[in-house]
């Protein structure tokens, strides 16, 4: 008898621009305390977590992987295998693989798909309404959940429901592209429309069945990239070379928009895709004149704004400010008209253009040992403050173009340094003491200790670039070059 239990995918690999500055290529919208408890990956994971499901399968990329795997240690979740794309290909791919892993253990395994960046408070009518399209999943149905329109969004894609019912699931008549606003009121006036959420439950070989059918070439390809992948520190590596033959195309496109036995089920309670700074408007908690403040941010006589300072030095002042967002990070600030930030991508795109290295990367750098920030960089020397996880360890490496002065100031760092690998000396470096690192000498650093340990690092050499390391040991399987 097949189960009722549900495997989450949960789609995490990607970077969200129209949440700029606060969501970069480095450090994604999916990963930040953007609204309500926790990121939006960790409430999505604990949204479909417990009684129901079994644990989740993660799909993500490399640069990704340690974060994900510690978000999802700190709300208390195993994931059940975590997929590891070489690169970007979009969704369709993506499910595939995970699809193909489940079926591994069982083809008629129930999966949910669900991006990792959606916003629900009301998460047992989420899934209450989830657990109603089970029976036509089971059936072999592919079953895409819509969610109610409140108003004409011309953001999102539609719905438009058929007659009939299949074990409680509508079918769909067809999809359609996010339309004009006057054709968003027709469908709101009409009825029988739903936003398209994205978010799709089938058994594994259903899925399977559908690339067979509409897709094979992308089929075998995921399938060699899968036969061939490798383990690596826990995580499943898709072979790079089957998984770049790939095409770069979504689920809905390669898929859905081709199957016959797609049906929907209407969800009813709150949602967002959380898209872009309208959206945490409107989900924020406002005062009477619309104003939302988050994090060191104060406004006086404002209407409509959204205020949100991510520097707890930096007081962000919003003063007369009527139907703007307003947002302070430590090395960007945005200030702009509400009515514009679905603009923000196209930003982003000319900041890369020329050359702005905010368009993608943070001062704040997560590595998997913890993280560093850039305090001050010049042509000669930077300063960093360094934070390294307890029990965790930077790689044994060496620089060609700088020397490193550490000064510990919480905890007990461990060092390893030396002029080579056969001449290596361990010492413990205390609170309040430093140590001097020359240039070429080869050294590690590690926390013994059982809370974080902070130190400060001076930075001093002909080039200052992450790139700067030779790597002779790594804990976490990182390749020369590679960053931290």
């Amino acid at each position: 008898m097949t189960s009722n239990t549900i495997t989450p995918v949960i789609l995490c690999g990607g970077s969200g621009t129209r949440l700029w500055p606060v969501s970069r290529k480095s450090f994604p919208k999916q990963f930040i305390d953007l609204i309500g408890e926790g990121s939006l990956f960790q409430q999505s994971s604990k949204r479909l977590s417990g009684t129901g499901f079994a644990e989740p399968l993660v799909v993500t990329n490399s640069d990704f992987r340690f974060i994900a795997t510690q978000q999802l240690h700190d709300a208390g979740i195993t994931p059940g295998a975590v997929l590891i794309e070489p690169e970007a290909r979009n969704t369709a791919p993506a499910l595939l693989a995970a699809a193909l892993v489940q079926a591994q253990r069982d083809p008629q395994a129930l999966m949910l798909a669900a991006p990792s960046d959606h916003y629900i408070t009301q998460a047992d009518v989420f899934c209450d309404t989830v657990k109603r399209g089970v029976a036509a999943a089971q059936a072999g149905q592919i079953v895409t959940f819509g969610i109610q329109p409140d108003r004409p969004e011309t953001g999102y894609g539609y719905l438009e429901l058929d007659a009939g019912d299949v074990e409680g699931a509508t079918p769909l008549k067809r999809f359609v592209e996010k339309p004009e606003r006057a054709e968003a009121e027709r469908m709101l006036a009409a009825g029988g429309y739903l936003w398209n959420a994205g978010i799709f439950m089938y058994a594994a070989q259903t899925m399977i069945d559908a690339f067979a059918a509409h897709a094979p070439q992308m089929l075998a390809q995921v399938q060699e990239a899968v036969g061939q992948a490798q383990t690596d520190l826990g995580f499943l590596r898709l072979d790079p070379d089957a998984w770049a033959k790939c095409e770069d195309i979504s689920i809905d496109f390669a898929i859905m928009e081709k199957v016959s036995n797609l049906s929907v089920i209407a969800h009813a309670g709150d949602w967002s895709d959380m898209g872009g700074w309208n959206a945490v408007h409107q989900h924020a908690v406002k005062d009477d004149a619309g104003v939302a403040v988050q994090g060191t941010a104060h406004a006086v006589d404002c209407r409509d704004t959204l205020l949100r300072s991510e520097n707890g030095a930096v007081q962000l002042v919003g003063l007369g400010l009527d139907n703007i967002v307003a947002v302070a990070m430590p090395d960007a600030v945005l200030v702009a008209d509400r009515t514009r930030t679905a603009n923000l991508g196209d930003v982003v795109k000319q900041m890369r253009a020329n050359s702005v290295a905010q368009a993608d990367t943070f001062p704040k750098d997560h590595r998997p040992w913890g993280f560093f920030e850039t305090l001050i960089l010049s042509a000669s020397f930077q300063v960093k403050r360094i934070v390294v996880n307890p029990g965790a360890a930077l790689s044994l490496q060496s620089h060609k173009f700088r020397s490193e002065h550490w000064i510990v100031v919480v905890g007990t760092a461990k060092v390893t340094v030396g002029p080579d690998q056969d001449n290596l000396s361990v010492q413990m470096v205390e609170e309040n003491e430093s140590i001097y690192i020359p240039l070429g000498a080869i050294h590690r650093m590690e926390n013994p200790g059982d809370v974080p340990m902070e130190l400060i690092e001076v930075q001093t050499g002909s080039y200052l670039g992450e790139d700067d390391i030779i790597r002779y040991e790594d804990v976490y399987a990182r390749g020369q070059g590679a960053k931290g």
